[in-house]
């Protein structure tokens, strides 16, 4: 059974579709009770990072997490604003994430003159940092959609698994431990986010 956690800034059908189509079972987790329980989660998120830690909070969601996470070791993988949050804070806002992984989220850089432009919003490569077994199957031209003008930089550079480049390099996804989580949206990108999360659910 895969927790999706629901606070209320994430567009959850689309993940919980693509989760049925691999044959997994979901159930949206709104409590404290409910992390405590779960053996597996996922933190989706769009929207901006102060509302998606306030919403959080208002749950009694955060120290669950941090509870569940980094006490008990449950696999975790977050998802866009899912996985800004589980770092300790953001150029776009003002409050602290939830301290999973020590990183930080900085806006990207813009250039209406040279044509770049944020948010970002396209299909992109990626390119693995190091071997990880939440990447197997998927080939050198595997693609995944993004949607987003911040992004994670993590204290340590280790944890980076996978990069991409819109005009500059930037990390797309990083695995420590028991965490996991990607700047780009599994759930909307077809058979590439297909094969991901089911490595998730797999191998973890």
């Amino acid at each position: 059974m895969i927790s999706l956690v629901d606070y209320g800034v994430a567009n959850l059908g689309s993940m919980r579709n693509m989760l049925r189509r691999i044959g997994a079972e979901t159930e949206l987790v709104t409590t404290a009770d409910g992390i405590a329980k779960a053996s597996k989660v996922i933190l989706p998120g769009i929207g901006a990072f102060d509302h998606g830690m306030e919403a959080l909070h208002n749950l009694g969601l955060v120290e669950a997490l941090r509870r569940r996470v980094l006490g008990d070791g449950v696999p975790f993988f977050g998802v866009c604003l899912g996985a800004q949050l589980l770092g300790e804070s953001s150029a776009e806002g003002k409050r602290p994430g939830l301290g999973l992984v020590p990183s930080r989220c900085e806006r990207l850089p813009a250039d209406g003159d040279a044509g770049i432009r944020v948010p970002h919003m396209s299909w992109a490569q990626i390119e693995p940092t190091r071997p990880d077994p939440i990447l197997g199957g998927l080939d050198e031209k595997a693609r995944f959609y993004f949607v987003h003008s911040y992004h994670v930089v993590p204290d340590d550079p280790q944890v980076i698994a996978l990069e991409t480049t819109y005009h500059h390099p930037f990390c797309a996804a990083i695995w420590r431990d028991n965490v996991f989580a990607t700047q780009f949206h599994p759930e909307k990108s077809h058979r590439f986010g297909k094969q991901l999360l089911k490595n998730f659910i797999e191998r973890y």
